[in-house]
């Protein structure tokens, strides 16, 4: 059982970081880093609910997780790219030109 709570506390501590990350960090790549902590955090928890259950179905949402996490990259570093292209900078400050 404190096998189990162990892992709960690591999953909120990961998250607390990937939180802390995303948003005292400027830089656009940090940012998707603390995203991605994030979300592996949220794998790491259900896992852990998963096993302690002995159900099928917190692993099950790991997959659709993954699959978010990767479409979450794929999507962020195009943005990243564009970004970079048109500023010259991968800080968040500079989306200030971007108001309409």
């Amino acid at each position: 059982m404190e096998s189990y709570l162990n892992i709960q506390f690591l999953a909120a501590f990961l998250f607390f970081v990937g939180l802390l990350t995303v948003l005292v960090r400027r830089n656009i790549i940090v940012l998707l880093m603390g995203v991605e902590l994030m979300l592996n955090a949220v794998n790491l928890s259900l896992i852990g609910f998963s096993k302690q259950h002995a159900l099928l179905s917190g692993q099950l949402g790991v997959f659709f997780v993954i699959t978010i996490a990767a479409a979450e990259s794929a999507v962020g570093l195009s943005i990243l790219i564009n970004f970079y292209r048109n500023f010259g900078a991968a800080k968040t400050s500079a989306a200030r030109e971007l108001h309409g």
